[in-house]
Parts: C-alpha cells; sequence; structure tokens
C-alpha cells in the first residue's frame, strides 16, 4: 500500500553512554549486583538492560554509542571550573565500562568517543549529521540539556526516573518544559540559570521561575542583556553586574555540533551480533537473565528453526538489518515476552488466512465472488511510486477481517481484453464500496493503465485526516494505534532507501501476497473503525461530500499537469547568474577582499569580525555570528554590503529552488511539470503542493514573479486562466462574526483596507493615505493571525505603544469582531476543538495548557483555524463543482493548479466565455455567507499574466 507520505524516516538512535552507566549503577545503589567473583556488575546491567529494552521497544534502523573521553578540552580553556567539582567517578564504574565496550564490540554496535570531547556534543554533531542525510534521530540520556537539540526530526528518548518507562521529547515536550518557543532557548534558559552538576555559574538569582519568565520577555540572555533598563531593584543589578558570566554560562551550556565526526549509515546499522561472543561475556558476568533475554531477542538459531510461512530459507539468508525485522523479539513462551514487550501483534503472531488467486479457473471463480460483495478493500502492488510509469504486480483485495487475496497481474495478463474487462467491472460497479489507504495514488495508477474507478469510495487516511488531523496517518500509525498490530515493514522485503534498494518485482510471489494482503486486510479494518467516528466527530457529511469526491478530483488535475516554458527559465537563468556576479564583484570590493559569501561563518567574521557592522553582534551557540535574515534584514538600508548579501542571497534561492529545478521535474512522456496535492497534511484543512511545490513561488520580486511566466498553456488553441477569490479569509470571518460595519462595507464594494483605515484613523474615505491603508490592511490579517501589539510593530514603522492603541481603535471600530475572537476561546477552552463552516475540527489540546506560550499559540489557532479551514473548505467545493460542470458538459478545458485560494486553468479558447462564467458562478455560490464572495478572473498567455 501507498501512502502519500511515503518519506517515512530511519531511525538513528544515540545513546549517552555515561548518562546511562551512571543511571544504571546507582538504580542498584542500596543493593548492588555482586557476583561469585566479588565483581559489581551494577552499571554493566543496568546499561545493558536499557540497551536491550530500547532495541525491544523500538527496534531501531541505526543505533550507536557514545563516550566522554577526557572531558570538555573546548569548555574546560573557557572557564577552568568547568564540571571541577565533581566527585572522582566510582571504580566500580571505572573498571565496567571497557567491558560495556567489550560487549557493544560484540553486538557489532560503534561506540564513538573523540579525545577532549564530551558525548553531548558527539551526539549534537551526530544527530544533525544525520538529520539532514533524512534521519529521525534520537538522543537517549536522561540529561536535559538535550533539549537544545530537539527539532522536527530530533527527539530526546529519556528512560523515566522510575520504573521501566521511558519519556519521548519532541519540540512540544521541550516547550512545554522549559516554557520556551524555540528549543534553541534551552541554551539560554541554561544559561540564566546555570547548572550545579555542570559548575555553571549563571545569573545569581535566577531560578527556573525567574529564567522562563526571562524567557518569555526577552527570548534570549542577550537580549535579556541589552534591555536591563525594564528591570528592577536587586535583580537588575545583578544581571548588570554577572553579564559576561551569564554569557559565558551560555556558551557552557551550548553543545556543539559541529565536529569533525563523520556520520557513516552503514556503519550505524544495527546489526546482527556476534552471539557467541556476547554468550561468553554474560557468563563470564554471571548474567543468566541478560543472557536467556539476549537469546529471545537475537536468536539466529529460533529464526531458522521456528516457522515461518512468509518466508524462504534465501529470504532470511538475505536479512541483514535489526530494523528490518530479522531479530526474534518474542521468546516461546508468550506470557512472557508480552510482559517483556507488549501485546502487539504482527504477521507471525496474528492467525490469518491470505490466498493466492490462481489463474484461469481460480481467477474466474475469483471474480465471481468478488463481484458479489456490497464493501471491498483493495491495494495495488507496484514496482514503483512514480504512477505515471509503474507497473502493476497485483491487487490485494479484502472483505473480512483476518482474511485476503492476492490476485498477480503481469503485462501479459493486463493486455488480455477479457481480464481487463473483468477487472473494469469491479472499479466501475456502483453497489459495491471501494475502500483503500491513499486511493489516490491507486486513481493514477489505474488511470495510466486505462481504467476509470467509480461509484462509492472510503479512503482510511482522509478519513482518519477528519477524525485527528495533527498527528500522522499512515497504515503503521493507524494500525499500531487502533488495531494494536504492526504490519511488515517493506523494507524486509525491498530492503532500506537508496540505491540498493530492490523492487517489489524481484519479490518471490508468495511474499508479495502476505504484504499486499495484510495491507487490504488492515485498511478493511480500519474503515470499519474510522466509519464510526466519522460519525461520532459530526464528520461523516464533509468526508462523504467533499474530501473523497476531491480526492478524484485531485487525481485529474495531477494526471493533467501544466506546460513549461523550459527555454525561457533558462533565459532567465542567464540573466540571475549575470546579476549574482555583478552582486559578489561588490559584496567583494565593500568587504576588501574575496570569500565565500553562501558560508554563514565566513559572512559573519567579515560583516562583524573585520567590519564591525554592529557592536555586539549576535552570535549562534557554536560561537559564529549570527547572520540570519532576521539579523541582517534591519542593518540592510544602512549598509549597501548587507542588502547586497540579501539580493545575493535571494537569486541564489530562486535559481537553484526553482528556475534550475523545475525543468528536471519535467516528465518525460507528457513533457508537463505533474506536481501532487496532499489533503492530509495541514491541520487546517488547506491542501500542499509537493515535487514540485507549486504554492511557495514567490510573487513579491520581481524576479520570482517572473517563475510564473514559465507556466504556459498547453498550445496556442489554449489560454490559461486564474481565479482568485478576493480576500476570502476577511469577508469569512466578518461572517463569522457578523461584524456588521465590515459586512455592510464588503456589500457596498468598498476596499476593504481603506475602509477599515477610514474608519480607524477617523477621515474620509477618499482621504485615506497609502500608510494609513497599509496600517489598517496589517492589523486586518493580523487579527486573523492573533496579532500582538509587539508583533504589529515588528511588521510596522510603529511603536509597541502606537500599536497598541491602533488595535484597541480597531476594536472600538468592530467590536463584534472582539467578541467572536473571545468567543472562539471560549468554546475552544470548554469543548477543547472549534470548527469551519463545514465542522472541520482542529483539536487544541494545549488550550488550557499551564505555559503561557503555548497556550497563547492555540488560542491564536482557536480564531485562525476557523477561517482558514472555511477558506479550504469553500475553495474545495468550488473544485468540485467546477469539475462536475467540465465533465458534464464535455468541454475541453482542464483545470490544472490550485494554489491557496486560487485556481488556474488551461481553457480551450473558443469556451473562454463559457468557462468564465462556469467558474464564477462555481466559486461565488460555493457557500453562502453573510459577505457575498468575490472572483477576480485573469487570462493570459502565461500564468503570471492571467494571475
Amino acid at each position: 500500500i501507498q501512502d502519500e507520505r511515503m518519506d517515512k524516516k530511519p531511525r538513528l538512535f544515540l545513546l549517552d553512554a555515561y548518562a546511562l552507566i551512571f543511571r544504571g549503577y546507582y538504580a542498584f545503589i542500596r543493593n548492588p549486583q555482586i557476583n561469585s567473583k566479588g565483581q559489581n556488575t551494577s552499571a554493566i546491567m543496568g546499561f545493558v538492560n536499557t540497551l536491550f529494552d530500547i532495541i525491544r521497544r523500538e527496534r531501531p534502523d541505526h543505533l550507536a554509542v557514545c563516550f566522554d573521553k577526557d572531558g570538555s578540552a573546548e569548555r574546560t580553556a573557557l572557564y577552568p571550573e568547568y564540571k571541577a567539582h565533581r566527585d572522582k567517578t566510582p571504580q566500580d564504574i571505572i573498571d565496567s565500562v571497557p567491558i560495556i565496550k567489550d560487549i557493544l564490540k560484540a553486538m557489532h554496535i560503534p561506540s564513538i568517543e573523540l579525545s577532549g570531547v564530551e558525548a553531548d556534543d558527539i551526539i549534537g554533531t551526530l544527530s544533525k549529521k544525520a538529520e539532514k542525510e533524512g534521519f529521525q534521530v534520537y538522543m537517549v540520556t536522561s540529561d536535559t540539556d538535550y533539549a537544545q537539540l530537539v527539532s522536527e526530526n530530533i527527539f530526546m528518548y529519556r528512560p523515566a526516573s522510575r520504573g521501566n518507562g521511558i519519556e519521548k521529547w519532541g519540540i512540544p515536550e521541550v516547550q512545554e518544559r522549559f516554557g520556551v518557543e524555540d528549543p534553541l532557548q534551552v541554551i539560554d534558559y541554561m544559561g540564566m540559570m546555570g547548572d550545579p552538576s555542570d559548575n555553571i555559574p549563571g545569573l545569581p538569582g535566577v531560578g527556573k521561575k525567574t529564567a522562563a519568565k526571562f524567557i518569555a520577555e526577552f527570548g534570549s540572555i542577550e537580549n535579556l542583556l541589552a534591555n536591563t533598563d525594564q528591570l528592577r531593584g536587586k535583580m537588575k543589578e545583578r544581571v548588570i553586574e554577572h553579564a559576561e558570566q551569564g554569557l559565558l554560562s551560555k556558551k557552557l551550556a551550548t553543545i556543539i555540533t559541529d565536529y569533525p565526526i563523520d556520520f557513516n549509515e552503514e556503519k550505524f546499522k544495527l546489526e546482527m551480533p556476534d552471539a557467541k561472543e556476547v554468550q561468553k561475556i554474560f557468563e563470564e558476568l554471571e548474567f543468566r537473565r541478560l543472557r536467556d533475554q539476549f537469546l529471545r531477542l537475537f536468536s539466529a538459531e529460533e529464526a531458522a528453526t521456528t516457522p515461518n510461512p512468509t518466508a524462504n530459507k534465501s529470504t532470511q539468508e538475505k536479512k541483514k538489518v535489526a530494523g528490518s525485522g530479522q531479530f526474534s523479539l518474542f521468546g516461546s513462551d508468550e506470557a512472557e515476552s508480552a510482559e517483556a514487550y507488549s501485546s502487539r501483534q504482527n504477521l507471525q503472531t496474528k492467525n490469518h488466512f491470505y490466498q493466492l488467486v490462481q489463474p484461469g479457473l481460480g481467477t474466474e471463480l475469483f471474480f465471481e465472488k468478488l463481484l458479489e460483495q456490497k464493501e471491498v478493500s483493495f491495494d495495488i502492488e507496484t514496482t514503483s511510486l512514480d504512477t505515471r510509469t509503474t507497473d502493476i504486480l497485483g491487487i490485494a483485495f479484502s472483505w473480512e477481517s483476518g482474511k485476503g487475496y492476492y490476485l498477480p497481474i503481469n503485462k501479459e495478463l493486463l493486455a488480455d481484453e477479457e481480464f481487463r474487462k473483468k477487472l473494469q467491472a469491479f472499479f466501475s460497479d456502483e453497489n459495491i464500496l471501494k475502500v483503500g489507504q491513499n486511493l489516490k495514488f491507486d486513481i493514477k495508477v489505474l488511470a495510466h493503465k486505462g481504467f476509470s474507478i467509480s461509484g462509492n469510495l472510503f479512503d482510511t487516511m482522509l478519513a482518519h485526516y477528519l477524525i485527528n488531523p495533527d498527528i500522522r496517518h499512515n497504515l503503521e500509525v493507524l494500525s499500531e494505534t487502533y488495531l494494536n498490530y504492526t504490519p511488515q515493514p517493506i523494507e524486509e522485503l525491498i530492503g532500506k532507501k537508496g540505491k540498493k534498494q530492490g523492487s517489489m518485482a524481484d519479490v518471490p510471489l508468495e511474499l508479495q501476497k502476505e504484504y499486499a494482503a495484510e495491507d487490504a486486510d488492515l485498511t478493511w479494518q480500519l474503515k470499519e473503525h474510522f466509519e464510526k467516528e466519522l460519525i461520532d466527530n459530526n464528520a461523516k457529511k464533509l468526508f462523504d461530500e467533499v474530501e473523497v469526491p476531491l480526492m478524484a478530483v485531485l487525481a485529474s488535475m495531477e494526471i493533467e499537469g501544466i506546460n513549461l516554458d523550459t527555454d525561457f527559465l533558462k533565459e532567465l537563468a542567464k540573466g540571475i547568474d549575470k546579476d549574482i556576479l555583478k552582486l559578489e564583484k561588490e559584496i567583494y570590493e565593500e568587504a576588501g577582499e574575496e570569500f565565500n559569501i553562501a558560508s554563514p561563518k565566513q559572512l559573519g567574521d567579515i560583516l562583524f569580525g573585520k567590519m564591525k557592522l554592529v557592536s555586539n553582534p549576535k552570535k549562534t551557540r557554536t560561537g559564529q555570528f549570527s547572520t540570519g535574515e532576521e539579523i541582517l534584514t534591519p542593518l540592510a538600508q544602512e549598509h549597501s554590503i548587507v542588502a547586497n548579501v540579501l539580493e545575493y542571497r535571494g537569486l541564489a534561492k530562486l535559481k537553484s529552488t526553482y528556475v534550475d529545478a523545475l525543468p528536471k521535474q519535467v516528465a518525460e512522456d507528457s513533457k508537463r511539470i505533474h506536481t501532487e496535492y496532499m489533503q492530509t497534511v495541514a491541520a487546517t484543512g488547506r491542501l500542499s503542493s509537493t515535487n514540485p511545490n507549486l504554492q511557495n513561488i514567490p510573487i513579491r520580486t520581481e524576479r520570482g514573479r517572473l517563475i510564473r511566466k514559465a507556466f504556459i498553456p498547453r498550445d496556442a488553441d489554449h489560454v490559461l486562466l486564474a481565479a482568485d477569490y478576493s480576500q476570502i479569509e476577511l469577508r469569512i470571518i466578518a461572517s463569522l462574526s457578523e461584524e456588521t460595519t465590515m459586512i455592510e462595507a464588503f456589500r457596498r464594494g468598498e476596499d476593504i483596507h481603506a475602509s477599515t483605515a477610514s474608519k480607524v484613523f477617523n477621515v474620509p474615505l477618499e482621504e485615506v493615505t497609502r500608510e494609513q491603508r497599509d496600517r489598517a490592511k496589517t492589523v486586518n490579517f493580523g487579527i486573523i493571525y492573533g496579532v500582538s501589539a509587539f508583533g504589529l510593530s515588528n511588521q510596522t514603522d510603529l511603536s509597541r505603544t502606537e500599536a497598541k492603541e491602533l488595535i484597541d481603535t480597531y476594536y472600538e471600530t468592530y467590536p463584534k469582531l472582539k467578541d467572536y475572537v473571545q468567543n472562539q476561546v471560549a468554546f475552544a477552552r470548554e469543548h477543547g476543538w472549534v470548527e469551519t463552516v463545514l465542522n472541520r475540527r482542529r483539536y487544541l489540546p494545549d488550550i488550557n495548557g499551564r505555559n503561557a506560550m503555548i497556550r497563547g499559540m492555540a488560542e491564536r489557532n482557536a480564531v485562525n483555524a476557523p477561517i482558514q479551514g472555511s477558506a479550504a473548505d469553500i475553495i474545495k467545493i468550488a473544485m468540485i463543482r467546477i469539475q462536475d460542470q467540465l465533465k458534464e458538459k464535455n468541454l475541453k478545458t482542464k483545470m490544472l493548479l490550485q494554489v491557496h485560494d486560487e485556481l488556474v486553468f488551461d481553457v480551450y479558447k473558443p469556451e473562454l466565455e463559457k468557462v468564465k462564467e462556469l467558474i464564477t458562478e462555481a466559486m461565488e455560490n460555493a457557500f453562502e455567507l453573510r459577505v457575498p464572495l468575490k472572483v477576480d478572473i485573469g487570462v493570459g498567455e502565461n500564468w503570471l499574466e492571467a494571475h
């Protein structure tokens, strides 16, 4: 089965050796583990227990253990007292470390250490490098300092302080724990508060609460020191007096992420251990229980002797990677293994009956039985994820839990007319509900092979998206969450992603059958579950009437694609190259030397080290000068070199992301760009575009706008038409809030921003200045996103006081809008969710949280989600209606793109006027609001002209 988000990342676990060794040692401090030789094995036993628990729970793809060696030379040089007060390491631990390393060596798990470098920095460096290589990284440690490294793909994996449980810290957990918005602020938090365990001094008098308060108010220790005028009393004196100590503490608390350590994917793979050597060590240590655990967990003998109907000898011999599941996770004693691991089932443990449909009479009888069903789950097995070029290997079907059928298909069979008729009869049967997971993929694959699907559809991925939009919707997550079942990873059959990954075409038919039928079976079971939940969540109508019909519309758009003028982009690239060279020359002249402008370090050294553009430049956690856009933009007006650098960056990114990249994404067969739309990513209901992303093409710069000029009609008989909703979000908020003043302005057809400015600044409409209109526009849109006085001040030239006065005046002008905002937050507090005009729910678990920053984000979402989500719902309805009418009227015009509130069409010229009317009517009447919807339509020989 193919999930919409196929980017399931390999997982790397990095263990902080000494943190776990000390934890294991002191866990047995009251009852030390002493063997008959008088050897204290507490540290070894505790560490190995944790290691085995991770492998048993997580089945990691890659794993390594990182050791300190000789302390941190860099930190000690900065501050000789760093960790100087620590007690000497217990001799029992010192004696245990070489044995732990021997165990790791026998298990083929790499031990990583670097002289003068702490494990924190090794793990920090490896985490960031692995993240760039597409890995999800889990840092196994109880040390909270690691929270600063957490990102979307880097997590803390903390053994619980008591018992055998674990805590996984992602960004939300770090935010909640430390009261920060960005995990990087943990460094500032630690710098302010200090760390007695590491002898980091911090700021005197600053504890957890004060540090959290300072982070909330100032964001960083540098910003705190720059605003000491806002402090009072002794705290102000202490902060000013110990400013350098605070900055030093931040440096000491910063985990370094750029040490010369290579991340070698192959080296870190979890492989089959040297079982004899591990057992030998365990026997010497008298670890009988751990030896038995090891045998259950890693026994090659058991894997060879345990009957497995889904694997033959050659397949078992090929299995080398632990994450691919070759290790036996369960012993013969099911009760013991359940206690040790969990009750989650899989292909090997769950009773099932998956049957291979035999050719000839078997296939005839199967189709007879298939067409008798009322509901059928199906899953197509293909040779690749490219729906245009892939071959179909087979189709799995299920209509009863635990049962499934796999119909093998080859090119000869697919060319057989009688077979095609039988298969199409199933897909065309209006009386059979077709069930699938990410059906859009299957629809596209079938369409390219000449098949069409009609009748009712049920997509489990879409269903779950409406039930719980904020978590992942792939089959593995859904099965484990709702069915307590782990499906077979495809990597077990074809290997890991990369050049060495094989194809499903090379997998024996028996294994194909088990894998595919399992997917169809699980999808069937999930459908049974989600159907009830859709009703309970009041989402059945949204599912049946919007999301499922839209799926077919999107499939058609993706198949159609859009024409690209690659010659124009080549010429555009030449012009950008000339400008980049010119900017390089000017930057070098102003800097007085040549350097790598794209290198943040070299750029920072030039701007802030050599040229000293600011007196107190901000630095990164590794001590480099910060050169982010937020740092450079305020300096651009004063320093031409900075303006040139920003322009250089913009052009370089534009060229690499679009000008050079788009021609490479033109399909060989169609000579068109085929973006893919994902329905289940944005929690608000908005669509996401990928491969390529056509929703983020920059339009604020002249060169950025020119990218749209490259998108052209299919031929001289067609033109591009762009239809764009005018200020739909403002119309929605006016309607939902029932704000009469704003509603009337829309109904009179007034410029809403000028109208708002007229009322807020108390001037006649015709006398509104451009500056006043721009400020009103900022507030109008800012209200949707919960703008604060601070935020408005940053977006305009207003002071914070002026911004607050403007917002207060705005709410006085639109009192019902203010009531709406307050009512939305109150509703969310009571119910835990808000909803759109079509009852699409956005769940807000943090709305009553204790952390003010996180709670504030939830409050802003309580206001924003119904507005953004309603806009998404409305354009989806319009798309469905337009597609239906284009088809019904048998028109040649095609809908090509959806970009937020805009639709783009390839219009057959003789149909232009009819299509304009059809599109306008469908979009403006997609949903009835208190404010009329308005659509702006443009036509041109390219997208830029039409837009």
